[in-house]
Protein backbone atom coordinates (compact mmCIF):
# COMPACT_ATOMS: atom_id res chain seq x y z
CA UNK A 1 0.00 0.00 0.00
CA UNK A 2 1.29 3.46 -0.77
CA UNK A 3 0.45 6.69 1.02
CA UNK A 4 -0.99 8.69 -1.87
CA UNK A 5 -3.42 5.99 -2.87
CA UNK A 6 -4.46 5.49 0.74
CA UNK A 7 -5.06 9.19 1.18
CA UNK A 8 -7.19 9.34 -1.95
CA UNK A 9 -9.23 6.37 -0.84
CA UNK A 10 -9.77 7.87 2.61
CA UNK A 11 -10.81 11.28 1.26
CA UNK A 12 -14.54 11.96 1.59
CA UNK A 13 -16.68 12.27 -1.49
CA UNK A 14 -17.41 16.01 -1.71
CA UNK A 15 -19.91 15.62 -4.55
CA UNK A 16 -22.72 14.25 -2.42
CA UNK A 17 -23.93 15.51 0.94
CA UNK A 18 -24.49 12.86 3.63
CA UNK A 19 -27.99 11.80 4.44
CA UNK A 20 -29.47 13.25 7.64
CA UNK A 21 -29.05 9.98 9.50
CA UNK A 22 -25.44 9.69 8.41
CA UNK A 23 -24.79 13.31 9.35
CA UNK A 24 -26.24 12.66 12.78
CA UNK A 25 -24.03 9.61 13.19
CA UNK A 26 -21.00 11.65 12.19
CA UNK A 27 -21.86 14.40 14.68
CA UNK A 28 -22.29 11.84 17.44
CA UNK A 29 -19.02 10.11 16.59
CA UNK A 30 -16.62 12.47 18.40
CA UNK A 31 -18.84 12.58 21.49
CA UNK A 32 -18.98 8.80 21.60
CA UNK A 33 -15.21 8.60 21.18
CA UNK A 34 -14.53 11.05 24.02
CA UNK A 35 -17.14 9.39 26.22
CA UNK A 36 -15.56 6.02 25.56
CA UNK A 37 -12.13 7.43 26.44
CA UNK A 38 -13.44 8.71 29.78
CA UNK A 39 -14.99 5.32 30.58
CA UNK A 40 -11.81 3.44 29.64
CA UNK A 41 -9.63 5.73 31.73
CA UNK A 42 -11.96 5.37 34.72
CA UNK A 43 -12.16 1.57 34.49
CA UNK A 44 -8.49 0.75 33.80
CA UNK A 45 -7.36 0.78 37.49
CA UNK A 46 -10.00 -1.84 38.28
CA UNK A 47 -8.64 -4.08 35.52
CA UNK A 48 -4.91 -3.51 36.08
CA UNK A 49 -4.63 -3.24 39.83
CA UNK A 50 -0.91 -3.77 40.44
CA UNK A 51 1.35 -0.89 41.40
CA UNK A 52 3.52 -1.44 38.32
CA UNK A 53 0.48 -1.19 36.04
CA UNK A 54 -0.71 2.02 37.69
CA UNK A 55 2.77 3.49 37.34
CA UNK A 56 2.96 2.57 33.67
CA UNK A 57 -0.47 4.05 32.95
CA UNK A 58 0.51 7.24 34.76
CA UNK A 59 3.64 7.50 32.64
CA UNK A 60 1.53 6.98 29.54
CA UNK A 61 -0.77 9.82 30.64
CA UNK A 62 1.78 12.62 30.64
CA UNK A 63 3.65 11.04 27.70
CA UNK A 64 0.44 11.45 25.66
CA UNK A 65 0.22 15.14 26.58
CA UNK A 66 3.92 15.62 25.72
CA UNK A 67 3.61 13.84 22.36
CA UNK A 68 0.45 15.73 21.37
CA UNK A 69 2.07 19.04 22.29
CA UNK A 70 4.97 18.16 20.00
CA UNK A 71 2.55 17.22 17.26
CA UNK A 72 1.13 20.76 17.40
CA UNK A 73 4.52 21.80 16.03
CA UNK A 74 5.44 18.98 13.66
CA UNK A 75 2.11 17.54 12.57
CA UNK A 76 -0.04 20.67 12.64
CA UNK A 77 2.38 23.42 11.65
CA UNK A 78 5.27 21.58 10.01
CA UNK A 79 7.94 22.72 12.48
CA UNK A 80 10.57 20.06 13.25
CA UNK A 81 11.91 20.80 16.72
CA UNK A 82 14.94 19.18 18.35
CA UNK A 83 14.53 21.02 21.65
CA UNK A 84 10.95 20.49 22.73
CA UNK A 85 12.06 19.03 26.06
CA UNK A 86 13.07 22.57 27.12
CA UNK A 87 9.44 23.49 27.84
CA UNK A 88 8.66 20.06 29.29
CA UNK A 89 11.64 20.21 31.64
CA UNK A 90 11.32 23.86 32.64
CA UNK A 91 7.63 23.31 33.35
CA UNK A 92 8.66 20.44 35.59
CA UNK A 93 11.27 22.52 37.45
CA UNK A 94 8.85 25.41 38.06
CA UNK A 95 6.24 22.94 39.29
CA UNK A 96 8.75 21.36 41.67
CA UNK A 97 9.67 24.76 43.10
CA UNK A 98 5.97 25.60 43.43
CA UNK A 99 5.33 22.32 45.25
CA UNK A 100 8.12 23.12 47.69
CA UNK A 101 6.70 26.61 48.23
CA UNK A 102 3.27 25.14 48.94
CA UNK A 103 4.82 22.60 51.31
CA UNK A 104 6.55 25.43 53.16
CA UNK A 105 3.21 27.14 53.66
CA UNK A 106 3.88 30.02 51.30
CA UNK A 107 1.15 29.27 48.73
CA UNK A 108 -2.30 27.85 49.58
CA UNK A 109 -2.61 25.97 46.28
CA UNK A 110 -3.99 22.38 46.03
CA UNK A 111 -2.06 19.77 44.08
CA UNK A 112 -4.53 19.35 41.17
CA UNK A 113 -3.82 22.96 40.15
CA UNK A 114 -0.04 22.43 39.97
CA UNK A 115 0.08 21.15 36.35
CA UNK A 116 -1.37 24.53 35.36
CA UNK A 117 1.69 26.14 36.97
CA UNK A 118 3.89 23.98 34.76
CA UNK A 119 1.82 24.91 31.73
CA UNK A 120 2.14 28.63 32.43
CA UNK A 121 5.89 28.20 32.90
CA UNK A 122 6.16 26.40 29.57
CA UNK A 123 4.10 29.15 27.97
CA UNK A 124 6.32 31.87 29.45
CA UNK A 125 9.52 30.32 28.11
CA UNK A 126 7.85 29.59 24.76
CA UNK A 127 6.92 33.27 24.49
CA UNK A 128 10.60 34.18 24.83
CA UNK A 129 12.32 31.43 22.87
CA UNK A 130 9.56 31.14 20.30
CA UNK A 131 9.87 34.76 19.23
CA UNK A 132 13.43 33.99 18.11
CA UNK A 133 12.84 30.46 16.82
CA UNK A 134 9.79 31.08 14.67
CA UNK A 135 11.38 33.89 12.66
CA UNK A 136 12.79 31.09 10.55
CA UNK A 137 11.19 27.89 9.24
CA UNK A 138 12.37 24.54 7.94
CA UNK A 139 15.96 23.52 8.64
CA UNK A 140 16.84 26.88 10.19
CA UNK A 141 14.06 26.49 12.78
CA UNK A 142 15.22 22.95 13.58
CA UNK A 143 18.80 24.13 14.14
CA UNK A 144 17.68 27.07 16.32
CA UNK A 145 15.57 24.73 18.45
CA UNK A 146 18.55 22.39 18.81
CA UNK A 147 20.77 25.29 19.86
CA UNK A 148 18.27 26.53 22.45
CA UNK A 149 17.91 23.00 23.78
CA UNK A 150 21.66 22.61 24.22
CA UNK A 151 21.89 26.08 25.79
CA UNK A 152 19.27 25.25 28.42
CA UNK A 153 20.83 21.82 29.03
CA UNK A 154 24.19 23.49 29.67
CA UNK A 155 22.60 26.06 31.99
CA UNK A 156 21.01 23.25 33.99
CA UNK A 157 24.44 22.30 35.31
CA UNK A 158 25.56 25.90 35.85
CA UNK A 159 22.54 27.53 37.54
CA UNK A 160 22.55 25.18 40.50
CA UNK A 161 20.23 27.32 42.57
CA UNK A 162 17.36 26.80 40.15
CA UNK A 163 18.15 23.41 38.60
CA UNK A 164 19.68 21.79 41.70
CA UNK A 165 22.83 20.62 39.94
CA UNK A 166 23.22 16.94 39.13
CA UNK A 167 20.91 15.93 41.96
CA UNK A 168 17.99 17.98 40.65
CA UNK A 169 15.11 19.33 42.72
CA UNK A 170 13.23 17.00 45.06
CA UNK A 171 9.71 17.67 46.25
CA UNK A 172 6.76 15.99 47.93
CA UNK A 173 3.26 15.92 46.55
CA UNK A 174 1.75 14.83 49.88
CA UNK A 175 2.96 18.00 51.63
CA UNK A 176 0.47 20.14 49.73
CA UNK A 177 -3.08 21.02 50.70
CA UNK A 178 -5.56 18.17 50.66
CA UNK A 179 -8.15 18.20 47.89
CA UNK A 180 -11.52 16.59 48.65
CA UNK A 181 -9.82 14.63 51.41
CA UNK A 182 -7.14 13.23 49.07
CA UNK A 183 -3.43 13.55 49.88
CA UNK A 184 -2.29 11.91 46.60
CA UNK A 185 0.03 9.52 48.37
CA UNK A 186 -1.41 6.30 46.85
CA UNK A 187 -0.50 5.73 43.23
CA UNK A 188 -4.12 5.29 42.19
CA UNK A 189 -4.92 8.84 43.26
CA UNK A 190 -1.95 10.13 41.24
CA UNK A 191 -3.15 8.09 38.27
CA UNK A 192 -6.58 9.69 38.29
CA UNK A 193 -5.05 13.15 38.63
CA UNK A 194 -2.79 12.53 35.62
CA UNK A 195 -5.64 10.92 33.68
CA UNK A 196 -7.93 13.90 34.29
CA UNK A 197 -5.30 16.35 33.08
CA UNK A 198 -4.48 14.09 30.14
CA UNK A 199 -8.11 14.01 28.97
CA UNK A 200 -8.53 17.73 29.55
CA UNK A 201 -5.36 18.52 27.60
CA UNK A 202 -6.30 16.15 24.79
CA UNK A 203 -9.71 17.77 24.45
CA UNK A 204 -8.17 21.26 24.42
CA UNK A 205 -5.57 20.32 21.79
CA UNK A 206 -8.21 18.63 19.67
CA UNK A 207 -10.38 21.74 19.92
CA UNK A 208 -7.35 23.80 18.83
CA UNK A 209 -7.15 21.78 15.60
CA UNK A 210 -10.76 22.75 14.80
CA UNK A 211 -10.25 26.50 15.28
CA UNK A 212 -9.41 28.93 12.45
CA UNK A 213 -5.91 29.24 13.91
CA UNK A 214 -5.52 25.47 13.79
CA UNK A 215 -6.62 25.46 10.14
CA UNK A 216 -4.12 28.23 9.37
CA UNK A 217 -1.40 26.15 11.01
CA UNK A 218 -2.19 23.45 8.44
CA UNK A 219 -2.10 26.04 5.66
CA UNK A 220 1.31 27.32 6.81
CA UNK A 221 2.53 23.74 6.96
CA UNK A 222 1.33 22.87 3.47
CA UNK A 223 1.86 26.11 1.54
CA UNK A 224 3.31 29.08 3.47
CA UNK A 225 3.57 31.23 0.35
CA UNK A 226 -0.16 30.92 -0.34
CA UNK A 227 -0.96 31.63 3.33
CA UNK A 228 1.03 34.86 3.10
CA UNK A 229 -0.63 35.71 -0.19
CA UNK A 230 -4.10 35.65 1.40
CA UNK A 231 -2.94 38.04 4.13
CA UNK A 232 -1.71 35.90 7.06
CA UNK A 233 1.66 36.30 8.77
CA UNK A 234 3.25 32.86 8.70
CA UNK A 235 5.68 33.89 11.44
CA UNK A 236 2.82 34.90 13.74
CA UNK A 237 0.92 31.67 13.04
CA UNK A 238 4.04 29.64 13.83
CA UNK A 239 4.64 31.73 16.96
CA UNK A 240 1.12 31.22 18.31
CA UNK A 241 1.27 27.48 17.62
CA UNK A 242 4.69 27.38 19.30
CA UNK A 243 3.32 29.09 22.42
CA UNK A 244 0.34 26.74 22.62
CA UNK A 245 2.67 23.78 22.21
CA UNK A 246 4.96 25.09 24.96
CA UNK A 247 2.00 25.44 27.33
CA UNK A 248 0.93 21.81 26.97
CA UNK A 249 4.54 20.60 27.13
CA UNK A 250 4.78 22.46 30.44
CA UNK A 251 1.61 20.73 31.64
CA UNK A 252 3.23 17.38 30.83
CA UNK A 253 6.36 18.45 32.72
CA UNK A 254 4.27 19.47 35.72
CA UNK A 255 2.55 16.07 35.73
CA UNK A 256 5.96 14.37 35.52
CA UNK A 257 7.21 16.39 38.51
CA UNK A 258 4.15 15.36 40.52
CA UNK A 259 4.59 11.72 39.56
CA UNK A 260 8.35 11.38 40.12
CA UNK A 261 8.61 13.92 42.97
CA UNK A 262 12.01 14.85 41.57
CA UNK A 263 13.11 16.83 38.52
CA UNK A 264 16.65 16.51 37.15
CA UNK A 265 18.67 18.12 34.37
CA UNK A 266 17.95 15.12 32.13
CA UNK A 267 14.41 16.43 31.60
CA UNK A 268 15.68 19.34 29.49
CA UNK A 269 18.29 17.34 27.57
CA UNK A 270 18.40 15.94 24.08
CA UNK A 271 17.14 12.48 25.07
CA UNK A 272 13.52 13.46 25.89
CA UNK A 273 13.50 15.78 22.84
CA UNK A 274 14.46 12.84 20.64
CA UNK A 275 12.10 10.46 22.41
CA UNK A 276 9.07 12.69 21.88
CA UNK A 277 9.93 12.90 18.18
CA UNK A 278 9.96 9.09 18.05
CA UNK A 279 6.61 8.89 19.85
CA UNK A 280 4.94 11.35 17.51
CA UNK A 281 6.42 10.02 14.28
CA UNK A 282 5.95 6.30 15.00
CA UNK A 283 2.34 6.94 15.98
CA UNK A 284 1.71 9.18 12.98
CA UNK A 285 2.08 12.96 12.90
CA UNK A 286 -0.64 13.38 10.30
CA UNK A 287 -3.42 12.20 12.62
CA UNK A 288 -4.51 13.41 16.06
CA UNK A 289 -4.69 9.84 17.38
CA UNK A 290 -1.19 9.05 16.06
CA UNK A 291 0.91 10.57 18.89
CA UNK A 292 -1.45 8.97 21.42
CA UNK A 293 -0.69 5.54 19.94
CA UNK A 294 3.01 6.35 19.77
CA UNK A 295 3.16 7.53 23.39
CA UNK A 296 1.38 4.43 24.70
CA UNK A 297 3.50 2.07 22.62
CA UNK A 298 6.85 3.72 23.34
CA UNK A 299 6.17 4.00 27.07
CA UNK A 300 5.21 0.33 27.22
CA UNK A 301 8.35 -0.63 25.30
CA UNK A 302 10.56 1.54 27.48
CA UNK A 303 9.29 -0.07 30.67
CA UNK A 304 8.54 -3.68 29.71
CA UNK A 305 11.04 -4.38 26.93
CA UNK A 306 13.94 -3.05 28.99
CA UNK A 307 13.27 -5.82 31.53
CA UNK A 308 13.94 -8.50 28.93
CA UNK A 309 16.85 -7.19 26.89
CA UNK A 310 19.61 -4.64 27.17
CA UNK A 311 19.27 -3.86 23.47
CA UNK A 312 15.77 -2.43 23.71
CA UNK A 313 16.87 0.93 22.33
CA UNK A 314 18.07 -0.84 19.20
CA UNK A 315 14.59 -2.29 18.70
CA UNK A 316 13.12 1.21 19.06
CA UNK A 317 15.57 2.45 16.43
CA UNK A 318 14.71 -0.39 14.07
CA UNK A 319 11.01 0.34 14.55
CA UNK A 320 11.56 4.00 13.72
CA UNK A 321 13.54 3.15 10.58
CA UNK A 322 10.85 0.68 9.52
CA UNK A 323 8.09 3.24 10.00
CA UNK A 324 9.99 5.90 8.07
CA UNK A 325 10.69 3.55 5.17
CA UNK A 326 7.47 1.57 4.88
CA UNK A 327 4.74 3.34 6.88
CA UNK A 328 5.57 7.08 6.64
CA UNK A 329 2.07 8.04 7.79
CA UNK A 330 2.63 6.13 11.08
CA UNK A 331 0.84 3.36 12.90
CA UNK A 332 -2.17 5.60 13.45
CA UNK A 333 -2.46 6.18 9.71
CA UNK A 334 -2.13 2.47 9.09
CA UNK A 335 -5.03 1.78 11.43
CA UNK A 336 -7.19 4.56 10.01
CA UNK A 337 -6.67 3.16 6.51
CA UNK A 338 -8.82 0.23 7.60
CA UNK A 339 -11.74 2.47 8.57
CA UNK A 340 -13.36 2.56 5.10
CA UNK A 341 -13.38 -1.23 5.06
CA UNK A 342 -15.38 -1.45 8.29
CA UNK A 343 -17.66 1.46 7.39
CA UNK A 344 -18.35 0.00 3.95
CA UNK A 345 -18.63 -3.60 5.16
CA UNK A 346 -15.77 -4.88 2.96
CA UNK A 347 -13.41 -5.90 5.76
CA UNK A 348 -14.05 -9.63 5.29
CA UNK A 349 -12.47 -9.47 1.86
CA UNK A 350 -9.02 -8.59 3.21
CA UNK A 351 -8.94 -10.90 6.22
CA UNK A 352 -7.49 -13.95 4.38
CA UNK A 353 -4.73 -11.88 2.81
CA UNK A 354 -3.94 -10.13 6.09
CA UNK A 355 -3.73 -13.54 7.78
CA UNK A 356 -1.36 -14.65 5.04
CA UNK A 357 0.87 -11.67 5.82
CA UNK A 358 1.26 -12.70 9.46
CA UNK A 359 3.56 -15.60 8.59
CA UNK A 360 6.34 -13.69 6.78
CA UNK A 361 6.07 -10.83 9.29
CA UNK A 362 6.55 -13.22 12.20
CA UNK A 363 9.40 -14.97 10.37
CA UNK A 364 11.19 -11.70 9.67
CA UNK A 365 10.61 -10.50 13.24
CA UNK A 366 12.04 -13.71 14.69
CA UNK A 367 15.10 -13.39 12.47
CA UNK A 368 15.68 -9.77 13.52
CA UNK A 369 15.31 -10.61 17.21
CA UNK A 370 17.72 -13.52 16.88
CA UNK A 371 20.22 -11.31 15.02
CA UNK A 372 20.05 -8.49 17.59
CA UNK A 373 20.16 -10.73 20.67
CA UNK A 374 22.98 -12.91 19.35
CA UNK A 375 25.08 -9.90 18.35
CA UNK A 376 24.31 -8.20 21.68
CA UNK A 377 25.41 -11.30 23.57
CA UNK A 378 28.70 -11.48 21.66
CA UNK A 379 29.52 -7.78 21.89
CA UNK A 380 28.14 -6.78 25.30
CA UNK A 381 27.96 -10.00 27.29
CA UNK A 382 31.20 -11.54 26.10
CA UNK A 383 32.35 -12.18 29.69
CA UNK A 384 29.40 -14.56 30.22
CA UNK A 385 30.62 -16.93 27.53
CA UNK A 386 29.04 -17.83 24.16
CA UNK A 387 26.26 -20.02 25.57
CA UNK A 388 22.81 -18.41 25.39
CA UNK A 389 19.13 -19.25 25.10
CA UNK A 390 16.53 -17.63 22.85
CA UNK A 391 12.95 -18.74 22.10
CA UNK A 392 13.61 -21.72 24.39
CA UNK A 393 16.53 -22.89 22.22
CA UNK A 394 20.04 -23.16 23.67
CA UNK A 395 22.94 -22.44 21.30
CA UNK A 396 26.37 -20.85 21.15
CA UNK A 397 26.41 -17.23 20.01
CA UNK A 398 29.69 -17.76 18.14
CA UNK A 399 28.53 -20.88 16.30
CA UNK A 400 28.67 -20.61 12.48
CA UNK A 401 25.62 -22.86 12.30
CA UNK A 402 23.61 -20.49 14.48
CA UNK A 403 24.50 -17.54 12.27
CA UNK A 404 23.65 -19.53 9.17
CA UNK A 405 20.21 -20.37 10.58
CA UNK A 406 19.61 -16.73 11.50
CA UNK A 407 20.59 -15.62 7.99
CA UNK A 408 18.29 -18.26 6.46
CA UNK A 409 15.34 -17.17 8.60
CA UNK A 410 15.91 -13.52 7.68
CA UNK A 411 16.19 -14.34 3.98
CA UNK A 412 13.07 -16.48 4.06
CA UNK A 413 11.11 -13.77 5.88
CA UNK A 414 12.21 -11.06 3.44
CA UNK A 415 11.43 -13.19 0.38
CA UNK A 416 8.00 -14.17 1.70
CA UNK A 417 7.20 -10.57 2.64
CA UNK A 418 8.15 -9.32 -0.84
CA UNK A 419 5.79 -11.90 -2.29
CA UNK A 420 2.90 -11.11 0.09
CA UNK A 421 3.14 -7.29 0.19
CA UNK A 422 1.82 -6.62 -3.36
CA UNK A 423 -1.08 -9.00 -2.74
CA UNK A 424 -1.97 -7.27 0.53
CA UNK A 425 -1.87 -3.89 -1.21
CA UNK A 426 -4.03 -5.10 -4.10
CA UNK A 427 -6.54 -6.67 -1.70
CA UNK A 428 -6.79 -3.46 0.32
CA UNK A 429 -7.32 -1.27 -2.74
CA UNK A 430 -9.93 -3.67 -4.07
CA UNK A 431 -11.75 -3.75 -0.75
CA UNK A 432 -11.75 0.06 -0.54
CA UNK A 433 -13.24 0.33 -4.02
CA UNK A 434 -15.89 -2.22 -3.09
CA UNK A 435 -16.67 -0.29 0.10
CA UNK A 436 -17.08 2.92 -1.90
CA UNK A 437 -19.43 1.18 -4.35
CA UNK A 438 -21.51 -0.22 -1.50
CA UNK A 439 -21.66 3.21 0.12
CA UNK A 440 -22.73 4.85 -3.14
CA UNK A 441 -25.57 2.38 -3.59
CA UNK A 442 -27.00 1.00 -6.85
CA UNK A 443 -26.56 3.06 -9.99
CA UNK A 444 -29.60 4.29 -11.97
CA UNK A 445 -31.19 1.40 -13.81
CA UNK A 446 -30.61 -1.12 -11.03
CA UNK A 447 -27.00 -1.98 -11.87
CA UNK A 448 -23.99 -1.17 -9.70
Amino acid sequence: MNAPSGSEALAPDRRAAPAPAAAGALSRGPWLAWGGAVVVVAVLPFVFTSGASLTMMSLMGFAIVFALSYNMLLGQTGMLSFGHAVYYGLGGFITAHALNAVGAGQWPVPLPVMPLVGGLAGLAFALVFGWVSTKRAGTAFAMISLGIGELVAACSLILRGFFGGEGGISTSRTATLKFLGLNFGPQVQVYYLIAAWCLLSMAAMYAFTRTPLGRMCNAVRDNPERAEFVGYSTQMVRYLAFCASGFFAGVAGGLAAIHYEIVTASMVGAVPSGFVLLMAYIGGVGFFIGPVIGAVLMTALQISLSDYTGAWLLYVGLMFVGVVMFVPWGLGGLLLMQRPLFVGGAWKRVLPVYALGIVPTALLGAGLVALVETAHHLLVKATEGPAMRLFGIAYAADSPLAWAVIAAVLAAGLAALRWVAPRVSAAWHGAVQEALRLKAGPAPGGSR
